[in-house]
């Protein structure tokens, strides 16, 4: 974790230090993430401890409750989707803004997979809202000063249009990316 990361953020996802403790914390978020997102939010805490190769004791000094669960495996989302902006910061202008847009992607679809257990009154969830917008509306206004976003939308539309896009149900993979593809061409202007 950099230093742009908020702390609020970094207290929820606080690794341990050793190397083997870390891994089992990393294998806990992986698989927790995953099952909420394929089975809900009521996973049995035995099935992600089993699922992350683990006991339940593993999982219980790491995460003393399900809601600390919950939250860290949010606020790891959004980690790594400040991570993913600067890992692709040094892209031309709209393939930067646009592979980070399907990181987003991910992001939401963990979000909306527990959604309902995460407090938006929280420090935590606000920090985490400011250090997406920190991350990629940077992005969006670099594409939009290059000539290759038009300057009529915000980032904010942006976000609300792709996370609209997200969650209508759709028939597979193939016909959600399609969906996002129309939507992002409606967003470039310097079509390549």
């Amino acid at each position: 974790m950099d230093d742009r990361t908020p702390s609020a953020l970094s207290a929820v996802v606080r690794r341990p230090h050793r190397a083997d403790a870390r891994r089992n914390f990393d294998k806990l978020l992986a698989a927790a993430r995953t099952a909420f997102a394929e089975q809900g939010t009521g996973t049995p805490l035995e099935d992600i401890a089993r699922s992350a190769g683990v006991g339940i004791g593993t999982l219980y000094r790491n995460f003393p409750t399900r809601q600390a669960l919950f939250d860290a495996v949010y606020a790891g989302e959004v980690e790594e989707l400040c991570h993913a902006a600067q890992d692709v910061a040094d892209l031309p202008p709209w393939e930067a803004f646009s592979t980070w847009l399907d990181r987003f992607v991910s992001y939401v679809g963990t979000k909306r997979a527990i959604s309902e257990e995460l407090n938006r009154d929280s420090a935590m969830f606000r920090d985490a809202r400011k250090a997406m917008y920190e991350a990629g509306e940077p992005l969006f206004a670099r594409a939009q000063e290059a000539g290759e976003a038009r300057r009529d939308a915000s980032f904010d539309d942006v976000l609300r249009m792709i996370t609209g896009i997200i969650a209508t149900g759709y028939v597979s993979d193939e016909q959600r990316g399609r969906v996002l593809g129309f939507a992002l061409d409606g967003i470039r202007t310097g079509k390549n």
